[in-house]
């Protein structure tokens, strides 16, 4: 696995951990701004509003520069952000700052997928996005605990001065392990809006949102359903919710092995899986071991689908980063309808009804599956074994829509 792979997983790795810190660190920031935790509250919901709907512009801003180069721009605008945060002398000046680093974490996630893309063989595409795709887990795993922390002993302030170092050092890497690419943009802003003329992209699309909003609406309020629901007391779940983080990491492992070849399959498997999880969970919420269990359950399949829907939405479309950050923004909205969602289903059914939420968003998921489910049981017709090489029945599987048996038809 190329270097830069890894070089691209500590950038994501920083800006994962600027967009939890703010959740570890509220009742500080509350008190330093002199406003109140909702308000506060209101800044998570800022960054993630400023990924989803300013990423793809500012994406289309640096498609003309090669892709090293608009790392290193997108490196400068996000070290701007966490800089003004750290020096913020009001609530406003905090606001705006979080904007902008929404925007540059989202428009970095799309250039850095697509530069993992170009600098893998084609065999281990799936592989090298979930290795860089680890920084998102590890920022989930580590980057809350690590601001809390930091918090805690050092003032918030100190924690994003500390994110902000781990960004230079981020950006100093890739200077040394990423190659000289070609422009972000490749073909031009033309060929990348091109592929949203697809309408098969915007159900791809949409398939994303529902996984990562089913998982998200259990993960969002899994602390106050945990203490309770369950009964465990605020101590204890810090550390159940690293054991989350670790199943996070193995599923993307897993995940990670097999998008290449079974793209679907895997995103069909998970998304049923996580509605098992997320029902049992509902039901058995005051026991604590199944509770425990059925939490990790939704980490190893919830998050962890990330490698298969980047491997499928490249595959309905290019591997540009304008299309990685579209995508990006599609998961973002998966965050913002969870977590809204669940807080609004709590109000009015209470702690248990995020995960019936969650469990709701599994099957839509499952259905937008169904079209390239029929069109791939559809698209490799039954041929002698000595056609299977010919031109002719690999574009007749291409023609038909399934990528993977395409892959495999042609020689």
């Amino acid at each position: 696995m190329p270097r830069a792979v890894y070089v691209l997983a500590v950038g994501i790795f920083a800006m994962v951990t600027s967009e939890f810190a703010v959740a570890g660190l509220m009742p500080q920031m509350a008190d330093g701004l002199g406003v109140g935790i909702p308000q506060i509250g209101y800044l998570i919901t800022a960054f993630a509003v400023a990924m989803s709907a300013g990423g793809p512009f500012l994406t289309v801003a640096v498609l003309r520069l090669r892709q090293k180069h608009a790392l290193m721009v997108l490196f400068g605008i996000f070290l701007t952000g966490n800089v003004l945060a750290a020096l913020a002398p009001d609530y406003g000046v905090m606001l705006a700052a979080r904007i902008v680093t929404g925007v540059a974490s989202q428009a970095f996630f799309g250039v850095a997928i697509s530069l993992c893309v170009q600098v893998t063989r084609p065999e281990v595409r799936g592989r090298a996005i979930a290795l860089a795709m680890n920084g998102l887990m590890l920022g989930t795993l580590l980057g809350l605990p690590l601001s809390t922390v930091i918090g805690e002993h050092l003032g918030w302030r100190a924690a994003f001065w500390v994110i902000s170092g781990i960004a230079v050092l981020a950006a100093l890497a890739t200077l040394v392990g990423v190659p000289p690419q070609g422009r972000a943009g490749g073909g031009g802003v033309r060929e990348e809006l091109a592929a949203f003329r697809n309408p098969r992209l915007w159900l791809v699309l949409s398939t994303s949102t529902l996984i990562i909003g089913a998982t998200f609406s259990a993960f969002s309020y899994l602390h106050p359903i945990l203490t309770e629901v369950t009964g465990f007391d605020s101590g204890t779940v810090p550390l159940l919710l690293i054991g989350y983080g670790a199943a996070t990491v193995i599923g993307n492992a897993v995940v990670g092995r097999l998008a290449d070849r079974h793209t679907v399959a895997v995103q069909l498997v998970g998304l049923a899986l996580n509605f098992l999880f997320l029902a049992g969970f509902a039901v058995l919420a005051r026991l604590a071991v199944p509770a425990v269990l059925l939490m990790t359950g939704i980490g190893l399949v919830g998050v962890t689908m990330n490698p298969a829907m980047v491997t499928r939405v490249q595959r309905i479309a290019n591997s540009g980063p304008l299309v990685n950050t579209v995508h990006s923004s599609f998961i973002t909205l998966g965050v913002i309808v969870g977590s809204s969602g669940g807080g609004l289903a709590i109000n009015s059914f209470g702690l248990r009804a995020p995960l019936w939420l969650g469990a709701g968003l599994a099957v839509l998921g499952v259905l937008t599956l169904l079209p390239d489910l029929r069109r791939r049981s559809g698209a490799v017709p039954a041929v002698a074994p000595e056609q299977r090489d010919s031109e002719p029945y690999a574009l007749r599987a291409d023609a038909a829509g399934d990528p993977e048996g395409a892959c495999l038809a042609r020689p």
